[in-house]
């Protein structure tokens, strides 16, 4: 019986094929179809629906629907049982389609007499391209085996597609990676790029769907397994004796997979069933990326990644495919992938004109990396990978989190001026270079730069920065399969002080957990972990990190001062116990011989509102405090910064945000304690100028903010400033944005 069903699957595969030879355009190739898929199945109707945009289906071909209705029956997504397909994609098989939820009577298609619906959604590598749909006067359920023929032609449609088959007139038919995309992401790292596009790992393109010969696609499918069991049982082997456990755990759950009896046989029945070892691959590919992208549990959707990884390696091994595909990365390249490791993104360094990311985060470890080397980067844009092609034109609005991919020369022509205009504004900034930050009214500013690698320490004296007030020092355990020694971090922070030539540099221990997970420490699964185990929590637990940061940095000091800081300070309990950690550190490292900092400074990152109102003592106890912006703004608004819909919502200008500003101003006045602010908001001008007006008067941001911000600096009077900020206060303003806009259209 199997046999049989399994014969006359290839038999719809194989007329498929020869429908697909015969000349002719798009539009006659899905006419084709249709009626050849009618024909084979025993149905009145055979219907196929491609996007014509992102939301929106468009009936392109059908056997058995009213001719009229072609091109114009559109239907948006979750819309009747077509659209539903195409929303949840998984088919839908009934015997009384009226009767099923979400059925919509389309008058002009003429369907009203056809009972029974079998609709599956034509689907390539999760990617949902439209709807393949069989009706008739009979209501009966389609049979299993029926079901599957169908998702088979589908998803073979799907391949076609790609390869440009179906290319005729309209949106719906136009050829693929060809016309203009506008992809909204999310904004990683500001600043614009023009360039052209490098794909991390360039899909393979299944040019042979279908095929004849089940025992030697079989043989095919086997010697590639062996080859990729025996590359994962080596690099297993090689890991097992240079790497970390972590890496040793994800190696062996690729192992795993790859001598998965259930993964094989899938895919072996897929090829009894007509399809070729490539299109098996592929087809058991697309089903755990629509399987990823239901899961919610983060371990599950690491697991089915490794499986989508692993399924890459074996098409490539089936297809000969090297894996750059043979194209040479451009000059002038912008990277796009789906995610990217921190070692991977630095092994291209600052040859990148952009990063795109299809996932990602504001806080990823990719983020961290990009705007340590100061790349515009947009992550969350949607379905770039799929879209992109090595050597498209693209455009990338790290500002906006916006992406243009092969865009119109309208959009190239006003990005061009957008950038020529920032570089004319940062000639104009480069000027003020050995200037002072000194408003009008004589108030002085320090300004100082966030750094995170030896490579951000050529931007000190070019960016016109006082010194760093943020050197990440979490970068060097991130970029790593294994725990740096600490003779390398001597090495490293050695080299940051030299490149400083005399300048202070603040250098912040391990800021770790939440987004940044170390890749040779087991992930923690938290609820919620931004507020969970992180930063001095999780140092103060694991001493042996923090005490081998401190002898690292006071080795490295050599005499020379030093200054440090702790993240995340929640109660002056945490920074005791810090404190008292470097100091017993200190002293044992001169019992060792080694001479102590010249100078020592000790402070705090204040990043929770509970330290606003800690103790007088810890003000009094602490060295410096900086406001680290990022952090505090999200939990006083409660506003998670990698959530797009709220981390936009909240003002840094708001009346109530200000007000815990001048609170915390006003506490480290009283003891004397210098403060400053770091973060993305200190490097906007008129955020920078509201702080500075507000009492801040050193503040640190990323090198390139540096010239805007002294440019508004000097021209502006301090004391008027904050005379506007006052009366928004006294009237009740939700935020002083607008009273200050419009102060500086005048003052200016």
């Amino acid at each position: 019986m199997v046999t049989q069903i399994e014969s006359e699957s290839r038999k719809l595969l194989r007329r498929l094929r020869g429908t697909l030879a015969e000349p002719g355009d798009g539009q006659e190739r899905l006419d084709r179809i249709t009626r050849m898929i009618a024909n084979s199945m025993g149905t009145e109707v055979c219907s196929i629906y491609l996007f014509r945009d992102e939301k929106t289906l468009e009936l392109c071909a059908s056997e058995g629907l009213r001719a009229e209705s072609l091109h114009t029956t559109r239907l948006r997504v979750g819309e009747g049982l077509v659209g539903r397909v195409a929303e949840e994609g998984k088919p839908i098989n009934t015997a009384n389609a009226p009767a099923e939820r979400g059925f919509r009577y389309m008058p002009e298609t003429g369907e009203e007499r056809y009972s029974s619906f079998l609709g599956v959604p034509i689907q390539r590598l999760g990617e949902t391209l439209g709807v393949l749909v069989v009706q008739s006067r009979e209501a009966r359920a389609f049979s299993d085996d029926e079901v599957y023929a169908l998702e088979v032609v589908a998803m073979v449609l799907a391949e076609m597609k790609e390869l440009g088959a179906f290319v005729g007139e309209g949106a719906a038919l136009s050829a693929p990676h060809t016309h203009p995309l506008l992809i909204r992401g999310s904004s990683g790292q500001e600043g614009s790029a023009e360039g052209h596009v490098w794909l991390h790992e360039p899909r393979v393109v299944v040019t042979n769907p279908v095929a004849d010969d089940p025992e030697r696609e079989l043989e095919r499918l086997r010697r590639a397994l062996e080859k990729l069991r025996v590359s994962v049982d080596d690099m297993l082997s090689i890991a097992t004796v240079t790497a970390d456990k972590e890496h040793v755990r994800v190696l062996e759950a690729y192992r795993m997979f790859a001598h998965s009896r259930g993964w094989v046989q899938r895919m072996e029945e897929d090829i009894l069933r007509g399809l070729s070892a490539e299109a098996a691959v592929e087809k058991e590919q697309s089903l755990a990326r629509a399987r990823m992208q239901q899961v919610p549990d983060p371990y599950l959707r690491e697991r089915l990644s490794d499986l989508d990884d692993l399924s890459n390696r074996l098409l490539r091994i089936l297809t000969g495919q090297a894996s750059d595909l043979g194209a040479r990365i451009p000059e002038d390249p912008i990277l796009v992938a789906r995610n990217i490791g921190p070692a991977e993104l630095l092994e291209y360094g600052r040859k990148l004109r952009g990063i795109v990311l299809e996932e990602g985060s504001v806080g990823s470890h990719a983020a961290v990396v990009a705007r340590a080397l100061a790349i515009p980067l947009v992550v969350n844009a949607r379905n770039i990978t799929t879209e992109a092609l090595n050597g498209d034109l693209i455009l990338v609005d790290g500002d906006a989190g916006v992406v243009h991919l092969r865009p119109e020369e309208s959009v190239v022509a006003a990005f061009r001026d957008k950038i020529a205009m920032e570089a004319q504004a940062q000639k104009r900034y480069a000027s003020l270079r050995n200037k002072p930050a000194v408003t009008k009214d004589g108030q002085r500013i320090t300004l100082t730069m966030n750094a995170g690698l030896l490579a951000d320490l050529p931007s000190l004296p070019t960016s016109g920065a006082e010194g760093v007030g943020l050197f990440r020092t979490e970068l060097q355990f991130l970029t790593r399969s294994t725990v740096p020694k600490r003779s390398e971090l001597v090495a490293q922070y050695q080299r940051v002080l030299d490149a400083a030539r005399g300048k202070p540099v603040v250098f912040r221990t391990l800021d770790i957990g939440s987004d940044k997970v170390l890749p040779y420490m087991r992930p923690q699964e938290e609820p919620n972990p931004a507020m969970g185990w992180r930063a001095i929590r999780l140092g103060l637990d694991r001493p042996f990190l923090l005490k081998m940061q401190f002898q690292a940095l006071i080795r490295a000091a050599g005499g020379r001062p030093l200054s440090l800081m702790f993240p995340f300070i929640a109660d002056v309990e945490e920074f005791e116990r810090a404190r008292a950690l470097f100091e017993e550190t200190l002293e044992r490292e001169a019992a060792r011989g080694y001479p102590p900092p010249g100078s020592v400074r000790v402070g705090a990152m204040l990043e929770t509102p509970s330290l606003v109102y800690a103790p007088r003592r810890f003000f009094e106890m602490a060295d410096f405090v900086s406001i680290g912006g990022n952090d505090l703004k999200q939990f006083f608004f409660a506003a998670d910064r990698e959530n797009e819909r709220v981390r936009r919502r909240y003002d840094t200008l708001s009346t109530a945000f200000l007000a815990l500003i001048a609170r915390i101003v006003e506490r480290c006045a009283d003891t004397g304690t210098p403060l400053s602010f770091c973060g993305e908001d200190a490097g906007r001008p008129v955020e920078a100028l509201c702080l500075a007006a507000m009492g801040l008067r050193s503040l640190s941001m990323r090198p390139a903010s540096i010239g805007p911000v002294k440019h508004l600096l000097r021209r502006v009077d301090l004391s008027e400033a904050r005379a506007v900020i006052d009366e928004a206060f006294e009237r009740g303003a939700p935020s002083v944005r607008p009273a200050i806009i419009d102060w500086l259209k005048e003052a200016l």
